[in-house]
């Protein structure tokens, strides 16, 4: 197993970071990380927690861009990957209709009904 992301929080103003991604000595890795995280939060994620986890992501992704250097070209980098990630996504999805498959879509907080095999 290995950690993507740990936030602990020891105490009032006391929270650490850990990881055992390396963008340097691992950058495919980093990359690859990416597309598995998609997948997860589009299935595995909904139906669970993700109300709280969603809430925790973009508190850090607000204190990071508080503290960048650039705010506006880090909002246009992730503006420019994440559009290019949903396309992938839709195409991907439509690709799989196309061929048979059926896919459903559920929002956040929303359990896709139990069915039967």
């Amino acid at each position: 197993m290995k950690k993507i992301l740990e936030v602990l929080r020891y105490g009032d103003g006391d929270i650490r970071f850990n990881t055992d991604v390396d963008p340097v000595k691992q950058p495919k890795e980093v990359a690859d990380l990416l597309s598995q995280i998609v997948m997860t939060m589009a299935t595995k994620l909904w139906g669970g927690n993700e109300l709280a986890v969603l809430a925790v992501i973009r508190l850090l992704a607000v204190a990071d861009l508080s503290l960048c250097v650039n705010r506006k070209e880090m909002i246009r980098n992730l503006d420019s990957e994440s559009a290019q990630m949903a396309k992938a996504l839709r195409e991907a999805m439509c690709a799989f209709q196309e061929d048979g498959g059926k896919a459903f879509v559920f929002g956040p907080g929303i359990k896709p009904p139990k069915m039967r095999n």
